[in-house]
């Protein structure tokens, strides 16, 4: 039977269709991320022309511009009613907008110079974000609308950071091993600009057929999912209660620990192809086999993740996987820098960067999941404080934090290379040795200061599970009180 949304709901399992259908709609998120992440600095850098501190800083612009607008969406979505629910509504209308900007922005225009290409990377970035924004905001926060139980939640995130996984690698293997191949004209395939116009083609394909499966897929949950009251929400009253949820105490401790966490990896994700290329000169085809090195730790992650929720917990098990993803995601460079390794082209060199990719991937994949299942976790104890359900709200942080992964990390990426002055246009085993140990030079420092900071971070948040239960049994019990007319007891607004 539907939920009763006077009651609070239950803590429900979920039926494996249900979870299929809701990860499977991370696949959109997951092929725009990845390709943010690993094409796009290369291609407007080395392709297009542009200088990499430009690219970067375009993509901060449209990072900005996202730290405003997620949260208003995530409001928006919280307080919309509709006879198709909260989330939904936005979920159907995102599909076209998405697939139409993501094809956009890997065709700009030829023969246009610096400063307009500029702007069109600007705008095509602030459109595809915005857009990805009124999809990802309403589905991820479904997770905390589908089962308020522990446990639960991490299976659910599970299946969505799975997806996620998938969608992504997969168009990153199709672009390396079927459109960004080698020809006459182009010896380096990541350097063939028509590769890229295909390659955005058939992933705004993918992005547009995920979308709407997974909002078709769970449709069915609607009536089971919470609408908000009826009442009178002026703009001043949205802005007061935005400001009073997002000042709880723990989801502050995670938004500094997620943001500097997808630093980290955004930084690693952008300039991963870099390294790759240059640093360790390897080939394209050996390249796109570290697409199979990151599936394999992405499903090793969807076995570790729910051992260690029922294990150590959310909080201590984050606190113990970060460190540890980012000794991996260094230790190769660090090796190198220091003398420790062969030439490149040694048969040593590509098993070992194989074998660290799965362990950096299962772990970090495993640590987000984790994080994000905690954001889930403070809903209620925010209901509690406040009286309010604000899901959209908590997770549009979580969906900025994301696109932050790609966002800051090409942007600090760009600045990076400017730095230390990489060329543009640079050909492999053609740039200056001293400058390629520099990138090495620079780039772990900068990682294990990111890492460090998410730790400390994290170490604030508050909400245990028995904590987490216990809030749980509070909300029913106020929800009953609500039922029988009497007012319901409350920790105090935030």
């Amino acid at each position: 039977m539907p939920a009763n949304p006077a009651i609070h709901p239950a803590a429900r399992r979920l039926s494996l269709p249900t979870k299929l259908f809701y990860g499977f709609g991370s696949v959109a998120f997951g092929v725009k991320d990845n390709g943010f992440s690993t094409f796009l600095l290369i291609f407007y850098n080395q392709v297009v022309g542009l200088p990499s501190a430009t690219v970067g800083f375009a993509i901060m612009i449209a990072l900005v511009f996202d730290a405003f607008l997620d949260p208003i969406t995530g409001q928006i979505s919280d307080n919309w009613r509709s006879k198709w629910g909260r989330r939904h509504p936005f979920m159907y209308a995102a599909a076209a907008p998405v697939a139409i900007t993501y094809l956009l922005i890997w065709n700009p225009p030829h023969g246009w110079s610096q400063p307009v290409l500029f702007v069109y990377l600007i705008a095509t970035a602030v459109l595809i974000r915005t857009f990805i924004t009124f999809y990802e905001i309403p589905s991820t926060a479904l997770s905390a609308e589908l089962t308020s139980e522990y446990d639960e939640r991490t299976k659910l995130l599970n299946y969505r950071f799975l997806f996620q996984w998938v969608g992504g690698l997969f168009m990153y293997f199709m672009a390396l091993k079927v459109f960004l191949r080698p020809d006459a004209t182009h010896a380096v395939g990541q350097l063939n600009r028509a590769g890229y116009a295909h390659y955005g083609l058939a992933a705004a394909g993918v992005m547009l057929f995920a979308i709407l499966t997974s909002a078709l897929g769970t449709h069915k949950q609607i009536p089971y999912l919470r609408q908000p009251p009826r009442r009178e929400v002026t703009l001043g009253v949205l802005v007061r209660e935005m400001f009073g949820t997002l000042a709880h105490p723990s989801f502050l401790a995670m938004l500094g620990g997620t943001l500097f966490f997808a630093m980290a990896v955004g930084l690693g994700f952008s300039i991963g192809l870099y390294f790759q290329t240059y640093f360790w000169g390897l080939s394209s085809g050996q390249i796109a086999l570290f697409t199979f090195s990151s599936l394999s730790g992405a499903a090793l992650s969807f076995v570790v993740t729910p051992l260690l929720s029922k294990g150590l917990g959310k909080k201590a098990g984050a606190l113990t996987l970060i460190p540890v993803a980012g000794v991996c995601a260094i230790a190769p460079i660090c090796l190198r820098l220091a003398g420790l390794l062969p030439p490149n082209g040694s048969p040593v060199i590509f098993p070992m960067l194989l074998a660290l990719g799965v362990a950096t991937v299962c772990l970090g994949t495993t640590g987000a999941i984790l994080m994000a299942s905690m954001i889930a976790d403070i809903v209620e104890d925010s209901e509690l404080r406040t009286g309010r359900r604000s899901e959209g709200l908590f997770f549009a942080a979580a969906a900025f934090i994301n696109k932050a992964v790609s966002g800051i990390g090409i942007f600090a990426s760009g600045i990076l290379l400017a730095a230390i002055h990489f060329p543009q246009q640079a050909k492999p085993g053609h740039v200056d040795p001293q400058i390629i140990r520099n990138l090495g030079l620079v780039y772990a420092p900068v990682t294990v200061a990111l890492y460090g900071l998410a730790l400390l971070c994290l170490t604030r948040y508050g909400i245990t599970r028995r904590g987490h239960e216990q809030t749980l049994r509070q909300l029913a019990a106020n929800a009953e009180l609500a039922i029988e007319g009497e007012p319901p007891a409350m920790t105090g607004e935030v």
